[in-house]
Formats: C-alpha cells, structure tokens, sequence
C-alpha cells in the first residue's frame, strides 16, 4: 500500500529537538532484569515519568508555543485535555510568557486540575458525558482571539512528542520493536515517524485500553472509527476518535493496535512500584502491560517501551495497587 500524505516530517521532528533542547528533560532510559527474564528480550524503558510536569505533553506543547507569531502569543492561547496536555500547556506558557485557558472535563484526576491551576493557567470545567469540549475551545477562540493548540491532532505537537523516541534510539541504537501508548495518536505517531527515520526496520505497536480502542478499529477498517466516551481508568487515552493528521502517519507506520484490560494496567502499576520503584500512571503503563503479557514473539530481541506518564492522584494510586496481581 502507498503511504499517505502526511502533515509532518522527520524534518519537523529534528527541528522540535532543537526548540525544545535545554527546556524538556532528556528522561533516563532504564531497564529491568525481571522485566527481561519474565519476557526473554532486552527491553528499554523510555522514562517520560520523569519529564517535566510528569508526562511526554511538555514536549508538544513547548514545541507548539514556540512556533507561535509574536501576536499569537500576546493573545493567548487555549487547549482541551483531561490532564497532562493541561498541564503541560500550562507549564510552557508560563515559561514562553504566555497566557493559557484550559478547558477540563468536571472528572479530570484532582492532581492533574490543582498541578494546571498552579503553573497559571485559566480552568474552564465541562462535562465530558454532555459536551464538547473542542466546542467550548472553539468559541473561547473566537471570542477571546487565542490560538487553539488541541492535544494530539497538531502538527508541532506531534514533532514534539516524537523526540521521546529520537532520544531512545539515539540512546540505545536500532531496535527491533516499539511499544506506545495511544489516545488520540500525537504521541504514537511521533514516536513512529522517528523510528521509521533512525531504524526503518524497528516494528511499531500502538497499546490502548480495551473498553476505547478507536484506534484500532480505524486501523483495521482503514478509516478514522468514532466511539463514546471509554470508560477506563487510563483517563490520558479516554478519547473518542483518533486524529485526522495523527491517523495517516500511524496507518504508514504503526504494525497494529493492542490493547489492554484495566486489570493488566493495576499490575503493572505494581511491578512498576515494586521492581523499578517508580510511580506510573494508568495510560503510561499501556506499553509495557502489552510487552509483559507475552502474547507476542519478542524473545531475543531488543524492544523500547515508552513509559508516557506518571501524573496519578495518590488516593487513586494506592486504590490500583490494591487492585493488582502480582506479576511475579
């Protein structure tokens, strides 16, 4: 099959690199002999936990701001997201000099709501079960002449997301596999733009939650699928329908879609906590819940993860780690 047109270039993603260097974390990669010996392959955890306001988000949206006119960014700016988008927006404004609106949904995770409110940004609150959310953006756009930078389906948000991914490899060389979480796809299909340009060779999976694989049916059908609101507890992939410019560089690039049962995201939480002792959200473990299930051939092979997050309240956290198995 021909690859489709798409919105961004391993060119875009070297020069987001260059933008965001000295201002976003290059975040640790690290391993794990349990993790290695459960599943037979030398995996590489892309540690995005770590990054600043605790998600790969602050890549994208340092990025995004960046690219904004002197006047655009004098006006404002306002974005939609159930958190770590939020809070990413909120953390490169204040640090660009520019103001930020942030439209939530009402059930957004407390430490992500109070973390946006602290670097300054505007909250509008909605609720996501009666309405739109790229509505309200819209008409706070229009109203208040800001730029809207949503939180996957941009161009300079996708270059950014996928310098994660340039740094793995440039880190750890080729792999044979790739593991991203995905919601509405930035992340994802960054991530596999900068693998098809360091390793063309390296297979690509996106990993999202079973009760909203979106993506997967649009994968599979060939066409972009919408679904309700998911209900699961990786709230940073509760999205709906995969993004019009996320989607043709994921169907280029992307293997396939897995997913992943709320269940298999408690335990690895725990083996997180347990084996690396590191705190990672819900949506962050999706990659990895796909590796350590075993369900695929990976045995003696060289295989990146990317950990997208570890924004989690701790009430919400302790409630997931008494709900998970032990792995080992």
């Amino acid at each position: 099959m021909p690859l489709l047109p798409m919105s961004v270039t391993p060119a875009d993603l070297l020069e987001a690199e260059k933008i965001i260097e000295g201002h976003a974390h290059r975040t640790p990669v690290l391993t794990s002999s349990q993790a290695n010996q459960l599943t037979g392959a030398q995996i590489y955890f892309k540690c995005e936990n770590f990054q600043r306001m605790g998600a790969f988000k602050f890549r994208g949206a340092y990025n995004a701001i960046s690219h904004l006119t002197a006047e655009q960014k004098q006006r404002g700016v306002v974005a939609f997201s159930s958190g770590n988008h939020a809070q990413a927006m909120a953390l490169a404004g204040k640090e660009l000099g520019v103001s930020v609106t942030i439209v939530m949904p009402h059930d957004a995770p407390a430490a992500k709501l109070a973390a946006t409110r602290g670097y300054g940004a505007e909250v509008i609150i909605y609720n996501r079960q009666t309405e739109d959310r790229e509505a309200i953006a819209a008409k706070l756009a229009d109203e208040r002449g800001l730029s809207v930078i949503p939180p996957f389906n941009h161009p300079h948000v996708i270059a950014g997301q996928g310098t994660s991914a340039l740094e793995l490899f440039r880190e750890v060389g080729e792999l044979d596999y790739l593991f991203v979480c995905t919601g509405g796809g930035g992340l994802l299909s960054g991530c596999a733009l900068a693998a098809h340009h360091m390793a063309p060779d390296c297979v690509v999976y996106g990993v999202e939650p079973e009760a909203g694989n979106d993506v997967q049916q649009s994968l599979r059908n060939g066409e972009r699928v919408s679904i309700p609101v998911p209900a699961t507890i990786a709230d940073g992939a509760q999205t709906q329908c995969v993004g019009e410019l996320t989607f043709p560089i994921i169907r280029n690039y992307v293997k396939d879609i897995l997913t992943i049962s709320d269940q298999q995201l408690c335990n690895q939480m725990r083996f997180f906590m347990e084996r690396m002792k590191m705190v990672v959200e819900p949506t962050g473990c999706l990659a990895a819940s796909a590796v350590m299930q075993g369900n695929l051939p990976l045995k003696g092979k060289r295989v990146g993860v990317i950990i997208s997050g570890g924004n989690v309240d701790a009430v919400s956290y302790a409630d997931f780690i008494r709900r998970a198995e032990a792995l080992l």
